[in-house]
């Protein structure tokens, strides 16, 4: 049968065995839109799920802290602009002076953004008045002067924060989606105004996890967060949740504590999204999908060939691979794959690219050998601090996917315009998808069993 696969930028059709089995991959969630997204924000903050209201909770507070998860998370609904204006007006309600009110974008180790690029996210007007006097500005996780060292959870992993959270009466985060069990809860603080110090305890090949069950990155994240709530207070930070029902329209907006917010978007999602193990009765020889020309870390930017192969192949999309696939099984990538790279945006990519790959693809390996190098590279770190590029080690935790290798037996990119650049990472190219499952069916049998996974085609913001 014919199928349509996402292909870079556009599509391709190709030719599958009949049998195939096609399966969701469950991106949308089967939940209405809200009609008024402004109207939810206001129940929100107006009707938390626990603790008082936002205006309630802010009377007294002489300075108060917005924050607001960057340009990286797939979140295409006008929820910034609208959130962040009804937070604004109850805090001016409660009698904090808009003065007083600091908008910082919680970047982590992600690039800083520019101002234009920070009003088409949450508006010109809001960039305008913020920006003028530095009271909007971007976390610089290297910037001695704004971290602070709250302490060690029982397990001995560091806590550092902004210092915008220590010294802010309140902190309002607005956290724009959760993607699975992957974002949103103590994530938004404790790694979005965070520092490598701090993120290099979740932030392993072992740990991080979209799971909404068991999962070790957020089970670390919560005992920081404890750490957070001990250090500060446990009302310090009110949370705007979001529900989606599809990356473009919101279904719900949740306020109260990290705690509750995160229980209730687990809740939901545990209902409406099963999990990928339980798509098949029986898992498959062959894994095929298509990969768009969309990562999250290609905002305002574009794709490169660790994030089109390895972070958005293998890793955003790669969860059905263990889920559907057997132990030993071929996975096809659909991707044209241009050999192009950002050097202003990811400074550190290229090198990672010609050095690390090279010696290891075992990404704890290539993360215990050149991370802590790169952790340092005063060149990097200029460029992440003053010139709006990644931390460097970002572009080694773009290689944790790479674990998926422990399942799958190979890895074939069909369509690749430059066969070398597949083999670079060790992957087998061929011209067509037909090609490649021609080329599976050498290695599991005349007839092997396939899944197709139709993913969306997905858009960067540019």
């Amino acid at each position: 049968m014919e199928q349509q696969l996402v292909f870079g930028g556009g599509w391709i059709t190709a030719n599958v065995p009949d049998d195939a089995h096609v399966v969701s991959p469950g991106v949308s969630l089967p939940l209405p839109p809200v009609e008024d997204l402004a109207a939810e924000v206001l129940v929100a903050v107006s009707r938390p799920l626990d603790g008082p209201p936002l205006r309630e909770r802010a009377r007294g507070a002489r300075h108060v802290t917005v924050a607001f998860d960057d340009p990286t998370v797939p979140c295409y609904a006008p929820l910034w602009p609208t959130a962040i204006p009804v937070a604004l007006a109850e805090l001016e309600a409660a009698g904090v002076p808009r003065t007083d009110i600091t908008l910082l974008c919680a970047n982590a180790l992600h690039r800083q953004f520019t101002d234009d690029e920070l009003a088409a996210l949450i508006g010109p007007d809001l960039v305008a008045e913020f920006a003028a006097d530095g009271r909007l500005r971007c976390h610089d996780a290297e910037d001695p002067d704004a971290i602070v060292h709250l302490g060690t959870t029982d397990e001995g992993h560091d806590v550092e924060v902004n210092r915008a959270v220590t010294d802010s009466d309140l902190t309002v985060y607005v956290n724009a989606s959760t993607t699975r069990g992957f974002s949103g809860g103590w994530k938004s603080v404790c790694v979005g105004l965070s520092t490598y110090r701090s993120i290099r305890h979740h932030h392993s090949p072992d740990t991080m996890s979209m799971s909404t069950e068991r999962n070790r990155m957020h089970e670390i994240l919560d005992r920081m967060g404890a750490v957070v709530d001990r250090e500060l207070g446990p009302d310090r930070i009110f949370k705007l949740e979001t529900i989606m029902s599809n990356p473009l329209q919101v279904h719900r907006v949740l306020g109260g504590s990290v705690a509750a917010t995160r229980e209730e978007v687990l809740r939901v999602t545990r209902q409406h999204q099963p999990p990928r193990r339980t798509l098949l009765d029986e898992r498959v020889d062959v894994v095929l999908y298509g990969v768009p020309d969309w990562s999250p870390y290609a905002a305002f930017s574009f794709l490169n060939p660790i994030l089109t192969l390895i972070s958005t192949g293998l890793g955003y999309l790669g969860g059905m691979i263990e889920a559907l696939g057997k132990p030993g099984c071929t996975v096809i990538l659909a991707t044209p794959c241009p050999d192009v790279w950002d050097h202003a945006r990811h400074p550190s990519y290229r090198e990672v690219w010609d050095r690390v790959l090279p010696v290891t693809r075992d990404p704890f390996e290539a993360r215990e050998l050149f991370e802590p190098e790169l952790a340092e590279r005063k060149d990097y770190l200029a460029k992440y601090r003053t010139g709006f590029g990644f931390h460097p080690t970002h572009a080694v935790m773009a290689l944790y996917p790479l674990k998926r290798l422990r399942h799958a037996g190979r890895v074939v990119v069909a369509g690749v315009e430059d066969p070398s650049v597949a083999r670079h990472v060790g992957f087998e190219p061929t011209a067509t998808v037909e090609e490649a499952l021609s080329l599976a069916a050498d290695i599991h049998g005349p007839n092997p069993s396939v899944a197709v996974v139709p993913y969306p085609p997905a858009v960067n913001r540019r």
